[in-house]
C-alpha cells in the first residue's frame, strides 16, 4: 500500500511504505526523533496511520516523545486495541493527563475497554472537573446519544453578541463540526447548563451585525436529541435535517453535550474501519492525490 504526503497546496507525493524508512519490524537505527521530525506536520488521522504500522517498541517510542494533546488527538484515530497497548505503556500519571488533553467522548470509549481497577485509578488521577465529565458519559449506554456526545459544545449565554460567538468559533481547538453552531442556554455556562434556549448556526453567524444579540436568531424550532436516542435515531435526525452537530437535551431542558457527524459515522462503520476501510488501493491513492491537489487549484 501507498502512503501520500503533501508537500506544498496542490502538490502530493505518494510512496510505497517499503520506501519508507523506520516502517518494518527493525528500524535499523531510525529513531523516534527522526520519525517525529519527518512527520510532525501529519494530519493525527494520518500519523495515527503510520503509528498502527510501526513496530510495538518503537510506537511506544514515538507515543512517549508526542506531548500531551499531539498524542491525545492521535489517540482518538487509532484502533482500539493500539490505543490500550499505547495508553498501558505510560506511567499513570501521563495517561491521566493524556485521557484529559482527549475529547471527553473519546477518552470515555477507551477508558470503558480497561478493567474497572484500572479505569477508577486512573479517574481518581484526572482533574476532577475532567474526570466528572468522563464518568457522566460513561453512565450511559455507548451507542446512544449521551454516549455519544461530547460535553465540551459552544455554550453563550442569550446576552452574548454575534461578535462573541464567531470569537469562540475561531478557536482553532475546536473540530469544524463542533465550530458549525453554538448553543444558547441560560446560567450555568457549563454541561449540563441551565435551560436550553435553541441553536445559532455559523452560517447565520455570518449574515448578522456583530452587535446582534444571539438569542434574537436563535433556531428554536429544531427539537433536540434526547440522551437515550439510540444510534440509528440519531444518524436519521442527521440525515433528515442535514446536520453536523445536534444538541443533546435532557428532561429538565439542560443541555447535556453535542453530538457530532463524525462520532456518528465511527460507530456506524464496522469495528475494524480505522485498519481496513480506510485505507487506500495503490492505484486509489494515486488518483485521490491528484483530486486533492485538481481540488487545491
Amino acid at each position: 500500500k501507498g502512503c501520500a504526503f503533501r508537500r506544498h497546496k496542490g502538490e502530493t507525493l505518494t510512496v510505497e511504505w517499503s520506501a519508507v524508512t523506520g516502517f518494518s519490524l527493525e528500524e535499523h537505527g531510525q529513531g523516534a526523533e527522526n520519525l517525529l521530525a519527518t512527520f510532525e506536520q501529519l494530519r493525527p488521522a494520518d500519523l495515527a496511520n503510520v503509528l498502527h504500522h510501526l513496530s510495538p517498541k518503537r510506537r511506544a517510542e514515538v507515543a512517549a516523545a508526542l506531548d500531551d494533546d499531539r498524542l491525545a488527538d492521535v489517540l482518538e484515530e487509532l484502533p482500539e486495541d493500539d490505543q490500550i497497548e499505547i495508553l498501558g505503556k505510560l506511567k499513570e500519571e501521563r495517561a491521566a493527563d493524556v485521557l484529559e488533553a482527549m475529547d471527553p467522548d473519546d477518552a470515555a470509549d477507551l477508558l470503558a475497554e480497561l478493567p474497572e481497577e484500572e479505569q477508577e485509578r486512573l479517574l481518581t488521577l484526572m482533574q476532577p472537573e475532567e474526570a466528572a465529565d468522563v464518568r457522566r458519559l460513561m453512565a450511559y449506554e455507548e451507542k446512544t446519544a449521551g454516549g455519544l456526545m461530547t460535553t465540551e459544545p459552544i455554550v453563550l449565554r442569550p446576552d452574548a453578541t454575534v461578535a462573541d460567538a464567531l470569537a469562540r468559533v475561531r478557536n482553532a481547538d475546536l473540530s469544524p463540526a463542533l465550530a458549525a453552531q453554538v448553543y444558547v442556554c441560560r446560567p450555568p455556562d457549563e454541561t449540563p447548563t441551565g435551560k436550553y434556549l435553541g441553536t445559532v448556526h455559523f452560517q447565520r453567524l455570518l449574515r448578522d451585525p456583530p452587535y446582534t444579540l444571539v438569542s434574537a436568531i436563535l433556531d428554536d424550532g429544531l427539537q433536540p436529541l434526547d440522551p437515550e436516542a439510540a444510534l440509528r435515531a440519531v444518524a436519521g435526525f442527521f440525515a433528515t435535517y442535514d446536520m453536523v452537530a445536534a444538541p443533546v437535551v435532557d428532561e429538565s431542558g439542560s443541555l447535556l453535550g453535542a453530538v457530532t457527524v463524525d462520532d456518528v459515522l465511527d460507530h456506524m462503520l464496522p469495528e475494524d474501519w480505522r485498519e481496513t476501510e480506510f485505507h487506500l488501493h495503490e492505484d486509489d491513492s494515486v488518483t485521490v492525490a491528484e483530486e486533492e491537489a485538481s481540488d487545491g487549484s
